[in-house]
């Protein structure tokens, strides 16, 4: 076994890997670019050595210095973790001419699968089913519409060299072929250098389910089941599940022995993922494979029991494989939901800024091993740590929450659970909209595949709730719970006349008032205190009220119900966490400036930071409401701002190419009924 590692990676990945090596006495050595010299992966490690500038194409991207720092720091190996250089075959080629062990597959396993055209034809030679396509080298534009045409749409369009589910257009009709392949064509070239792209019959009701693989230098080869990924948006995963749901030992056999096949087909060693598209009758179809350790792989490690990344360092180490695959076991079934720094009601727009306040649920990270439970109920993998920014330059990751259970309903209660205690401020969260993911119908009774987001929109994008007078009444709580501990002198104090200075009056209630404002508007509410009882007021509503507080956590009884919440203060804003919901309040004082919050008009503005790469625009143009004006490139993503209203363009304020600040004003806009 090695002696020291270098983990030529960051984030939770890096953590993960750190984790692993300690509990088997392996030191490691960490890297981090400008942006991330006081990461939570750099603290875990042993050692850790700068790499250069914050673009991962200045540090993570950077194999040679990386190799350097490996050799210059005595490690023995590297670990690439995923994304980055984990699939880059010049990079393992790289890592072995420098005498150093690539912990991932042979550099031909990864060319082999690096493209997704010639791994098409690998499988096809080793008899694994493939989707109707094509995925040819010659790539005219005029003969990949031909071919859309011959096999009939809708089809996908997908970048040969892609992964993440970078670099791929559903086409509905042959006359969107052009403008879709261009974006791809775009998006590939600069997220993967690489422009080439396959067509494949898009199927209309698929699921996503991919096996766990893994191979040693002995010979040997298994699988470790299967993963359900069917839970997607912009062909990303958002909710991950083992075993797949409904599948029987039959249909698991067959496709645990398909991908078996194709990893022996390209001399595989180590871990891998084969993607199969499964039809709801049962058939399915390989699709792509990983060439490394998935971003998911815990819910195989929390139904096998089993930890993968110690198979990695033992496999790269030249030992057999653990165990064989008669010895392998599902317990219990795992989720695992990706918490993200986006808005799912814009889109999923990336969000980035400061985790001004963060908890958890209360989690043992690392618990692999069975017992007469089953694994920890609980377990987050993450990076960050309360203070720490999210950038625009990486992906926006915060955590992966991942859960177990004894079986299926289990683990989904337990899932909603985590996510209510999930808690979040300085950012946008995909966390509320996970809450109603888990908990929506078609995903509890598993109607699943890869279109449950957009068949569901009703349902996973309600309007706005209502404020209730639970949340008002926790916000008050709140309020009066500040107000007293800002005026203690010393909270040891017992006797101290500062500890009961409330609103006291001369022959009448003690009364405060409060006047919040919602998404709805202005909400007042009083709160009277007589005889030591209290009662408050929301509109017309009056109710008995008791608190108790401890430092940001209250409990109620408000009338006849029991209210639990916590709550974070923060200038004027306030932020209520009550069961699944979490809501945002502006403390309105009466006595300041009533300033407007009226957005100004007339305007495009970035939603993010990020790069203009197309303008569809120029000054004069007419437009109409909803027409593309810009295309920006912001965490390895296109996203298409459009016209937010019938109107001329004025002026366009940024070129192709030119890097934009979140808010910046891109496009001025004059309303043509003005």
């Amino acid at each position: 076994m090695f002696n020291k590692i270098l983990i030529a990676n960051r984030g939770e990945i890096a953590c993960r890997v750190a984790a692993t090596c300690r509990r088997l006495g392996i030191r490691t050595v960490a890297v981090y670019s400008d942006a991330d010299a006081d990461a939570r992966h750099v603290a875990l490690c042993d050692e850790a050595v700068h790499i250069g500038g914050a673009p991962a194409r200045d540090s993570y991207l950077r194999g040679d210095h990386i190799i350097e720092m490996a050799k210059a720091t005595g490690a023995q190996a590297i670990h690439p973790g995923y994304g980055f250089l984990s699939e880059n075959d010049g990079f393992a080629e790289a890592c072995a001419e420098a005498g150093l062990v690539f912990i991932g597959p042979p550099a031909s396993s990864i060319r082999a699968m690096g493209s997704k055209s010639a791994a098409k034809r690998l499988m096809e030679a080793a008899a694994v089913p493939l989707v109707p396509g094509y995925h040819g080298e010659d790539q005219e534009p005029a003969l990949l519409r031909r071919e859309a045409d011959r096999i009939g749409y809708p089809v996908l369009l997908k970048a040969s060299a892609g992964g993440g589910g970078k670099g791929m257009r559903v086409v509905e009709a042959s006359e969107g072929f052009e403008a879709a392949l261009a974006s791809v064509q775009r998006e590939a070239s600069a997220s993967f250098g690489d422009d080439r792209v396959l067509v494949e019959k898009y199927l209309t009701r698929p699921r996503h389910i991919e096996i766990q693989v893994f191979a040693d230098t002995h010979g040997n080869c298994v699988y470790l089941f299967e993963r359900d990924c069917s839970v997607q948006r912009r062909h990303q995963k958002v909710l991950e599940e083992a075993p797949a749901p409904g599948m029987s030992e039959e249909r698991r056999r067959a496709m645990g022995e398909a991908a078996v096949a194709a990893a022996q087909a390209v001399g595989y060693v180590g871990a891998g993922t084969v993607e199969f598209i499964a039809n709801q009758d049962g058939s399915f179809y390989f699709m792509e494979m990983n060439t490394r350790l998935q971003v998911e792989h815990p819910v195989t490690e929390m139904i096998t029991g089993q930890d993968l990344v110690e198979w990695q360092l033992r496999v790269a180490a030249g030992e057999p494989l653990p165990l064989r695959q008669d010895q392998l076991q599902i317990h219990g079934h795992a989720l695992e939901a990706r918490v993200y720094a986006e808005n799912p009601d814009k889109g999923f727009l990336p969000s980035t800024g400061t985790l001004r306040y963060l908890r958890t649920p209360a989690a043992v990270t690392f618990a692999l091993g069975q017992d007469g439970n089953g694994p920890a109920g609980v377990r987050i993998d993450s990076g960050v740590r309360e203070g720490d920014t999210i950038s625009p330059y990486y992906d926006p990751m915060i955590a992966k929450l991942i859960v177990w259970g004894r079986d299926r309903e289990e683990a989904l209660a337990r899932m909603a659970q985590a996510l209510a205690e999930y808690h979040v401020v300085g950012l946008s969260t995909n966390i509320a909209f996970l809450q109603r993911l888990v908990t929506s119908q078609a995903f509890r009774t598993a109607d699943l595949d890869t279109g449950l987001i957009e068949r569901n929109q009703a349902a996973l994008f309600p309007p706005p709730a209502k404020v209730g007078t639970e949340v008002i009444a926790l916000a008050v709580a709140a309020l009066v719970d500040a107000d007293t501990r800002a005026r203690r002198v010393d909270p040891a104090d017992a006797h101290s006349p500062w500890q009961n200075a409330g609103a006291w009056r001369l022959n009448a209630d003690a009364t405060s008032q409060f006047r919040l404002r919602t998404g709805e508007g202005e909400t007042l509410a009083s709160l009277r205190s007589d005889g030591g009882k209290q009662w408050l007021t929301v509109g017309e509503q009056t109710l008995p009220l008791r608190v108790t507080s401890l430092a940001g956590s209250h409990a109620l009884d408000l009338g006849e119900r029991t209210v639990k919440g916590s709550t974070y203060i923060e200038g004027d804003a306030l932020y209520v966490f009550s069961g699944k919901q979490q809501t945002r309040l502006e403390v309105i004082d009466p006595l300041a400036h009533a300033g407007s919050a009226d957005a100004e008009g007339g305007k495009l503005v970035a939603p993010m930071p990020g790069r203009i790469i197309a303008v569809m625009v120029k000054a004069g143009t007419v437009i109409g409401k909803g027409d593309p004006l810009i295309v920006m490139e912001a965490m390895k993503m296109e996203h298409t701002l459009t016209a937010p209203a019938d109107g001329v363009v004025q002026e366009v304020l940024y070129g192709i190419g030119d890097q934009v600040q979140d808010g910046a004003q891109l496009v001025t806009l004059e309303d043509v009924a003005a």
